[in-house]
C-alpha cells in the first residue's frame, strides 16, 4: 500500500546495460578460481628447483685405509655419483681425493672445459680409477684445502651462488684435525657431511710398540704389540699369533712359531700384550684374528740386530790399569743389544795392521807417535776417519805430533799449573757432540771438576772451532777439520789423574757422540708408518729397495730419502751387500673406526649440516615433487588473490558510480 503501482515495461528482448561490471565481477571469480586452484609455472625435471643461484662446491672423497672396510667406497662412490648428478649446467664443482695427502681429481678449470653433458663422465671416470689406500686420514689437512679452492673462481670473483664442501667419509674416531687447530674458517662455505657406514662394526687393530733408538732390549726379549678396539665393537675376545706372508700376501700361521694368544679387550680400549719371539723359524709379523675387518689386523716388526763397530786406542795404557783412560773408555763401550764394540789397543811405536785400520771409525791417540805413523794417521783423518787426540802432558813430542797430523810445524803445548780446579765455562751446544746436552736438564757441567790441564794456542791451528773453554778462558776442547774426516784436541784426559770426566754422568753419553759421529754406530730406524719418508745410508753402494712381496726393485739415489712408503710390510734395500730391512706400518689412528663426535669439528668453527640418504625416487614422483617445489617457490596464489581483491575494488567503485548516476536520471523527469 505504500508503493504507487507502476506498469511493467515491455521489452522484446533481454538487453546487458553494464558490460564492464559484468566483465569485472568475471574476471574476480576466475582469478579466485585460480588462486584456490594454485597454479605454477613448469620446469624441466633436470632443472634443479633450488638452483637459483649456480652453486660452487667441492667433493671430497675419503680414500684412508679405514675406507677398505666391507661396503664402504661401493656406498661412498654412490655418494659422490648422486653429487655430481645433482649439480646444475651452471654450477662449478671440484673432486678431490684425501688421506695423508690430498690430491685433486677434477679442478674447477677442468670442470668448467668440459660439455655439461660430459662432465659427470668425467669425474666418474677418474673416481674409478682410484681405491682406498694404506695411509692416515688427514681430514684436517683435506678440508683446508677445499676450503682454499674455493676462495676464488677462474676470473678473481667470487661465486655469486652458495659455496659447500661435500665430505664423503666413513668419518672414524681417528681423523686428525690437527690441521685446524689455529685456522679460521671463511665465511660462507658450509661443510656438508655425506657419511657412510660399514656393514659390520666390530674392528680392532695391532700394532707395535716402538723401541726408541737406545732402548737396551735383548734380542730375545718378547715383542709387545698394542691391540686397539673401536668404541663401537660388539666382541672382546681376540687371539694374537706370529705369522709369516703366504701366497697373494695373506698371514699363514706356522705351528713352528708358537700357539695364539689370548687377547681380551674391552671396547673402547687398549692394551698392551708381550709375544715370545720363537726361536729357529725366521718371522717378521703378528697377525690379529676375531673381528669383522682384517685391513689393520697385521704388524710388521724388524728383529734387534746388533752393530759391529771397531775402536782403535795408540798408546802405552792397559786394559786392567784403572788409573789409565784406557780403562774407563772399555767400560763405556760396554757390549749393548744394539752394538758390539771392539777395542783394539796399538802400543806407538808397533806397526798398525791395515784390517783394524780400516775396520775402526773412530782412533784415540794418548801417546806421541813417530813422524811415519803421524803421516799415516794425517792420511786416514784426510780419509774420513776421526781421531781423538789427548795429550799426557805438555811437551815437545806431543807438539811435533799435533803439529804433524794437522800438516803444520810443531805446535806449542804447556802444562797448566792450578792451585785449585777448573771448569767448563763455555760450550758450544749446538756441536753434535755437545747436542745430546742442550736441554737445561743436562747441560750443567759445574760438577766436573779437572785437576790439570794443557795450554795451546788456537793461532796456532788455523780453521779449529773450539767446543769448550775452561773458565780461565783457556780451550778445553777443539775441533780440527781434515776434509773429509776430523781431528778432536783435548787439553785434559778423563782419568782420575787429570778430571772427574770418567767418574760422571756425562763421560758414557759423550763416547757415543764420538762413535757416532764417526759412523761407527748408525741410528737406523726401522720402524716408519705409511706415507714416511725413509732416511736411506749414505756410501752404502744402494742402488734401490725392494717393497714387500717381492716385488720390482725401486730405484733409490744414494743419501736421499725414499718417499714410496704406500703399503704396509717390509722393506729391503738393495746393494748395500748386507740384509738391510725396515717395517711400514698402517697409522695406528686408523683402527678407531667409531664415529667421529661432529662437536670435535663444531668447536674448530666448522659450520655443519648432514645429508641423509632418501629413496630412490621414479620419473613420476620427481615430477610431482618438483612441482610442489617450484609451487612453494613461486607461489603465484599469491598475486591472484590481491588480482582477485584488486578487481573487486574496482567493481565496488564502479557499480556505486553507476546506481548513484542511474538514480539521478530517474529522479530528473519525476521533478
Amino acid at each position: 500500500m505504500f508503493l504507487l503501482p507502476s506498469p511493467p515495461r515491455l521489452a522484446k528482448r533481454q538487453r546487458i546495460q553494464h558490460w564492464l561490471l559484468l566483465l569485472l565481477r568475471s574476471l574476480a571469480l576466475a582469478f579466485l578460481a585460480l588462486g584456490f586452484a594454485r597454479p605454477y609455472l613448469r620446469q624441466s625435471l633436470i632443472d634443479d628447483p633450488l638452483a637459483a643461484r649456480p652453486k660452487q662446491t667441492v667433493i671430497l672423497i675419503d680414500t684412508s685405509a679405514s675406507m677398505r672396510r666391507a661396503g664402504l667406497w661401493a656406498a661412498a662412490r654412490g655418494r659422490v655419483e648422486e653429487a655430481l648428478r645433482g649439480a646444475g649446467p651452471a654450477d662449478q664443482v671440484a673432486l678431490y681425493r684425501f688421506d695423508r695427502e690430498v690430491a685433486g681429481l677434477v679442478s674447477f678449470s677442468d670442470w668448467n672445459r668440459t660439455a655439461p653433458s660430459d662432465r659427470v663422465a668425467l669425474a666418474l671416470a677418474r673416481l674409478s680409477a682410484i681405491a682406498p689406500g694404506w695411509a692416515g686420514t688427514h681430514l684436517g689437512s683435506a678440508l683446508m684445502t677445499a676450503a682454499e679452492a674455493l676462495g676464488e673462481s677462474d676470473d678473481g670473483k667470487m661465486a655469486p651462488g652458495p659455496r659447500q664442501i661435500i665430505l664423503v667419509s666413513d668419518l672414524q674416531a681417528g681423523s686428525r684435525l690437527d690441521a685446524l687447530q689455529a685456522y679460521e674458517w671463511p665465511k660462507g662455505i658450509e661443510l656438508v657431511l655425506a657419511a657412510v657406514t660399514a656393514e659390520k662394526t666390530t674392528n680392532a687393530g695391532v700394532q707395535s710398540v716402538m723401541d726408541g733408538p737406545d732402548a737396551n732390549r735383548a734380542a730375545d726379549a718378547p715383542v709387545r704389540v698394542r691391540v686397539t678396539n673401536a668404541a663401537d665393537a660388539k666382541r672382546e675376545q681376540f687371539t694374537l699369533s706370529w705369522t709369516r706372508r703366504g701366497e697373494g700376501g695373506a698371514p699363514e700361521l706356522n705351528a713352528a712359531m708358537g700357539a695364539p694368544i689370548d687377547a681380551y679387550v674391552p671396547p673402547g680400549q687398549s692394551r698392551v700384550f708381550l709375544l715370545a719371539v720363537p726361536k729357529g723359524v725366521a718371522t717378521d709379523q703378528v697377525t690379529l684374528r676375531g673381528d669383522d675387518d682384517d685391513f689393520d689386523n697385521t704388524a710388521y716388526l724388524i728383529p734387534v740386530a746388533q752393530q759391529q763397530a771397531t775402536v782403535l786406542w795408540i798408546g802405552q795404557d792397559r786394559l786392567d790399569d784403572a788409573r789409565r783412560p784406557l780403562f774407563f773408555l772399555r767400560r763405556a763401550l760396554a757390549e749393548t743389544p744394539r752394538v758390539a764394540v771392539r777395542l783394539v789397543a796399538v802400543a806407538p811405536g808397533a806397526p798398525l795392521v791395515p784390517g783394524d785400520v780400516n775396520a775402526a771409525s773412530l782412533i784415540f791417540v794418548a801417546d806421541a807417535v813417530s813422524p811415519a805413523m803421524a803421516a799415516e794417521l794425517r792420511r786416514l783423518a784426510l780419509a774420513g776417519k776421526t781421531i781423538v787426540v789427548v795429550p799426557r802432558q805438555g811437551d815437545g813430542p806431543h807438539g811435533e805430533m799435533l803439529g804433524a797430523l794437522v800438516g803444520r810445524p810443531a805446535v806449542r803445548i804447556d802444562e797448566v799449573k792450578l792451585s785449585g780446579y777448573a771448569m767448563f765455562s763455555e760450550i758450544d751446544f749446538q756441536h753434535p757432540i755437545f747436542a745430546p746436552f742442550a736441554d737445561p736438564r743436562f747441560s750443567d757441567f759445574t760438577k766436573i771438576h779437572f785437576w790439570r790441564y794443557r795450554k795451546i794456542e788456537v793461532a796456532a791451528l788455523p780453521g779449529s772451532r773450539v767446543l769448550a773453554k775452561f773458565d780461565s778462558g783457556d780451550p778445553a776442547w777443539l775441533e780440527i777439520p781434515m776434509e773429509l774426516g776430523r781431528i778432536y784436541l783435548l787439553m785434559s784426559g778423563w782419568q782420575p789423574e787429570d778430571s772427574q770426566l770418567a767418574v760422571s754422568s756425562k763421560f758414557v753419553p759423550l763416547v757415543w757422540s764420538w762413535l757416532e759421529q764417526a759412523g761407527g754406530v748408525a741410528s737406523i730406524a726401522t720402524q716408519f708408518l705409511v706415507g714416511d719418508s725413509v732416511p736411506l745410508p749414505k756410501d752404502a753402494g744402494l742402488t734401490g729397495v725392494r717393497p714387500p712381496g717381492g716385488a720390482a726393485v725401486i730405484p733409490a739415489a744414494m743419501g736421499t730419502l725414499f718417499s714410496q712408503t704406500m703399503q704396509p710390510g717390509i722393506y729391503e734395500l738393495v746393494g748395500t751387500g748386507q740384509s738391510v730391512r725396515f717395517a711400514v706400518n698402517l697409522d695406528p689412528s686408523e683402527s678407531r673406526t667409531a664415529a667421529l663426535g661432529l662437536d670435535d669439528l663444531e668447536q674448530l668453527g666448522v659450520p655443519i649440516s648432514r645429508v641423509k640418504a632418501e629413496p630412490a625416487l621414479t620419473t613420476d614422483k620427481k615430477a610431482v615433487l618438483q612441482g610442489i617445489e617450484a609451487e612453494s617457490r613461486q607461489k603465484l596464489w599469491r598475486w591472484l588473490i590481491a588480482a582477485t581483491l584488486a578487481v573487486l575494488l574496482v567493481e565496488s567503485v564502479l557499480a556505486g558510480w553507476t546506481e548513484r548516476r542511474t538514480m539521478k536520471q530517474t529522479e530528473e523527469p519525476a521533478l
